[in-house]
């Protein structure tokens, strides 16, 4: 709230966008992997089409799973920027 209220400082605009990049982990865990997560515990290990399922999972998981890590890394790069620069 405090950068919102105060856009002329120069770190402002620094910790709006790493509070928008870490938004994204916090959207992408909440709307993608928690709910892929919760489908694939649901799944027999020992069943016929158990293999075929975790392959599907794992693709789309690992991949989207890449995209959360980045939002957070740089999430903490820019936070980091915004210390340095105030």
């Amino acid at each position: 709230m405090w950068a919102v209220t105060r856009l002329s400082q120069p770190r402002a605009v620094w910790l709006l966008v790493g509070g928008a990049l870490y938004l994204v982990a916090i959207v992408l865990t909440a709307a993608y992997h928690v709910p892929r997560n919760d489908a694939l515990a649901m799944v027999n290990p020992t069943s016929a089409g158990a293999a075929t399922k975790w392959r599907q999972y794992l693709t789309g998981w690992t991949a989207w799973n890449h995209l959360r890590t980045i939002s957070c890394l740089g999430s903490a790069a820019v936070f980091t920027v915004a210390l340095r620069v105030g």
